[in-house]
């Protein structure tokens, strides 16, 4: 077996709100994947480029920069999967998170 198939894949949160960032964490941790947090735009930015994770799991409603700004700034340098995990259901929401690079977009409950 090869050094990167022993690798875990790895999630970054950037959620502004710790209590749900703990829990998305908590799930992901008991199914094997290492988990980094960020709490605003800024610090998700430089936890993306610090822990280089395979998927972005990235709330909209954020202090300091908000979801959209941080996603459009992910994909000038990277295609690395973002999942948008957001309480703004608008259809024109969707289409704009899909539109500045998202590959996908869940509402939370």
């Amino acid at each position: 077996m090869s050094d990167d198939e022993n690798v875990r894949p790895s999630f970054l949160i950037i959620e502004d709100d710790p209590s749900i960032s703990e829990i998305v964490a908590r799930v992901l941790d008991k199914e094997g994947f290492i988990t980094h947090s960020a709490f605003d735009g800024p610090q998700g930015l430089d936890a993306y480029y610090l822990t280089q994770p395979n998927i972005v799991i990235l709330d909209v409603n954020m202090p300091v920069m908000d979801g959209w700004e941080t996603l459009a700034r992910l994909r000038r340098v990277s295609e690395t999967r973002v999942i948008m995990l957001t309480v703004y259901s608008a259809k024109q929401d969707i289409i704009k998170g899909l539109e500045l690079g998202a590959d996908d977009y869940l509402v939370k409950p």
